[in-house]
C-alpha cells in the first residue's frame, strides 16, 4: 500500500497575530520582547509603584485599546467584566485599578491581537496541501482543532474539490498566541499522547507541545511524534536543546511499541546543530538524505542550506519503506518559481515548504 506523509508549517490557517505580519524584522521582534516582557510583570504578586508603570507603558506602546498614533495595536489584555479588572480608563488615559495589587487580584490575561489572513493566503496554504495529497499531514501553527475541522469542510474540499480528511486532532499547546501543532489523516488516528506538562527541574519543555499521535494503518500501529521547537528570535537554543533531547528520549519510547515511528515538524535549527544532535544520534533517518530527493537543502524563506528548519524523519523500519521525498516549495513566495496566484509575501501560502515523501507500506 502506497502511503503519503508530509509536514507543512502552514503559519495559521484563517487568523494570526497581526505582529507576525510586521516585515519589519526589528519592529516585530520589539513587539514580540515587550509581549513576554509584559506577561511577566503581569505574573508578579505583589505588584510594585514600578510593575504598574512598565503596564501602562508598554499597553501604551501597542495594545488596540489606545490611540494608534502611539501604538503598534498589537498586544490588548482581555479582562471579564465586572470587578475583577486590571485596568480603568481609556485610550491613553489608562491606569492600574487600585484594586488590582498583584496576579492574585484581578482576572485576564495579555494576548497578541488576531487579524484576518487574506482569502489568497488562505486559498494558496490549501493549494499547498491539496497539492501534497498527503495521507497523513503534521499541521504546524495552526489554531485549534475547530479551525482544522472548518478549513478541511469549507477550503480544502469546498472550494478545492480536494479529497477531505476524515480524522483531525489538536490539543492546545502552551503557546498563548495560537499556534499549535495539529494533525490531518486519512487513516483512524487511535490514541494521542500530549507532553505540555514535561519538565526537567522546574523548566518547561516544550514551547508548543510534542503530541504523540498513534494512526491505524491497516491494523498496524504507526506513531508520529509532531513538534515545533522554539523559535531563533529572542535566543532560545538552550529551550530547543531540552526540546531536542526529549523527543529523542519520547522516540526511544515510541520505539518500543512500534518500529514504526515519524518524527517532525518545525524543529528551528540546521543539520548538525546541538538540539538537531540528540535526534541525529538515535536511529531516525532525515527524509530528505534519501536517494530520492532531488533539489536544495533549505525549507524555509530563500531555502540556502542554513534555511533547513523543518523536518520528516523515519525509524529505520519506515525509511526503508521509503520511494520517493519532494519538497513543495511553491507556497513560498521569495523563492524559485511560486504559484501563480503567490505574488507576495501577503499571499503567500506560508514561508515555510512542505516535507513529503511516499512510503511503500
Amino acid at each position: 500500500m502506497s502511503i503519503r506523509i508530509a509536514t507543512f508549517n502552514c503559519e495559521n490557517l484563517f487568523r494570526r497575530p497581526v505582529v507576525f505580519g510586521i516585515g519589519n524584522d526589528p519592529l516585530r521582534d520589539a513587539v514580540l520582547d515587550d509581549f513576554r516582557k509584559l506577561v511577566e510583570v503581569l505574573d508578579h504578586d505583589p505588584y510594585s509603584d514600578d510593575d504598574k508603570t512598565e503596564i501602562i507603558n508598554l499597553l501604551k506602546k501597542h495594545s488596540i485599546d489606545v490611540s494608534q498614533e502611539i501604538s503598534t495595536q498589537t498586544i490588548l489584555v482581555n479582562e471579564p467584566r465586572g470587578q475583577a479588572r486590571l485596568l480603568k480608563g481609556e485610550g491613553v488615559n489608562i491606569e492600574v485599578r487600585a484594586e488590582a495589587t498583584g496576579r492574585s487580584a484581578w482576572v485576564g490575561w495579555a494576548q497578541l491581537v488576531t487579524g484576518d489572513l487574506s482569502w489568497d493566503a488562505v486559498k494558496n496554504t490549501a493549494r499547498v496541501i491539496a497539492e501534497v495529497n498527503a495521507d497523513i499531514l503534521l499541521t504546524v501553527e495552526v489554531e485549534d482543532r475547530l479551525t482544522l475541522h472548518r478549513f478541511n469542510k469549507q477550503v480544502l474540499a469546498g472550494q478545492f474539490d480536494a479529497e477531505p480528511y476524515p480524522f483531525n486532532m489538536l490539543i492546545d499547546g502552551n503557546d498563548i498566541r495560537g499556534i499549535d501543532v495539529g494533525l490531518f489523516s486519512r487513516h483512524p488516528i487511535t490514541s494521542v499522547r500530549s507532553h505540555i506538562f514535561d519538565k526537567k527541574g522546574s523548566r518547561e519543555i516544550f514551547s508548543r507541545d510534542c503530541p504523540e499521535f498513534e494512526i491505524d494503518i491497516d491494523g498496524e500501529p504507526l506513531w508520529l511524534l509532531g513538534n515545533h521547537f522554539k523559535s531563533k528570535r529572542g535566543g532560545g537554543a538552550d529551550k530547543r536543546k531540552l526540546q531536542g533531547e526529549r523527543v529523542a528520549q519520547l522516540y526511544q519510547a515510541a520505539l518500543e511499541r512500534s518500529a514504526r515511528v515519524v518524527v517532525a515538524g518545525d524543529l528551528n535549527d540546521t543539520p548538525g546543530s546541538p538540539p538537531l544532535a540528540f535526534l541525529e544520534a538515535t536511529s531516525l533517518k532525515d527524509a530528505m538524505s534519501h536517494d530520492s530527493y532531488e533539489g536544495p537543502p533549505g525549507t524555509h524563506g530563500r531555502c540556502k542550506p542554513d534555511d533547513k528548519i523543518d523536518y520528516l524523519m523515519f525509524s529505520p523500519e519506515l525509511f526503508a519503506k521509503v520511494d520517493k521525498v519532494e519538497v513543495e516549495r511553491r507556497g513560498i513566495f521569495e523563492f524559485g518559481t511560486p504559484f501563480d496566484t503567490v505574488t507576495s509575501p501577503r499571499d503567500q501560502a506560508s514561508d515555510h515548504a512542505a516535507v513529503v515523501a511516499e512510503l511503500d507500506l
